[in-house]
């Protein structure tokens, strides 16, 4: 890290725009500001599940992924910045398919909960969505590398069943939507 922080407001933003990475300045309420600060907001919650107890190796795993969100944040904080790689992507799909394998298969929609960790894996979950929403606006009408909008996607998926085991692990168990309860 090239400079380090000693006054944290700059008085830059008062005008409503916020620098970039390269140096440039945009409207806060931009595409990309959007996708990079939800990127930043998923990144939190994420913090909110490892505040949680968990098995030693679902916390090996979000901490890696915290890094590699900082790391996407800046890629789409950075036009033309490359931060997140097909081998990142295929590295959750190998943790997907690795945590999949030990759970039944679904026939219900499961609603967010399963006790706490679960429930702010859903909440993660659900911002990564709206980041990854956002980062395909942003691409609508400027760059955005497609490694970044398949890790969002991907990432979403891990979430889920994250949530799912989290839910079996603390004894909760999945809640799971009853539509039939509506009396149709």
């Amino acid at each position: 890290m090239g400079n380090r922080l000693s006054k944290i407001y700059t008085r830059t933003g008062d005008d409503g725009t916020t620098g970039l990475g390269d140096g440039s300045r945009v409207p806060k309420d931009s595409a990309r500001v959007a996708a990079y600060g939800t990127v930043d907001e998923a990144n939190s919650a994420i913090g909110l599940v490892l505040a949680c107890p968990l098995p030693g190796d679902v916390h090996a795993l979000l901490t890696t992924v915290q890094h590699q969100m900082f790391d996407l944040g800046g890629e789409l904080c950075i036009p033309s910045h490359a931060a997140i790689e097909d081998a990142d992507v295929e590295r959750l799909e190998q943790q997907l398919d690795h945590h999949n394998e030990t759970l039944p298969a679904l026939k219900d929609f499961i609603l967010p909960g399963g006790g706490e960790a679960a429930a702010r894996c859903h909440l993660a979950r659900t911002i990564v969505r709206r980041a990854e929403r956002e980062a395909v606006t942003l691409s609508r009408h400027d760059a955005v590398r497609p490694q970044a909008i398949r890790y969002l996607n991907r990432l979403s998926d891990l979430l889920f069943v994250l949530a799912r085991v989290l839910a079996r692990a603390d004894g909760h168990g999945e809640v799971l939507w009853h539509h039939e309860r509506r009396g149709r």
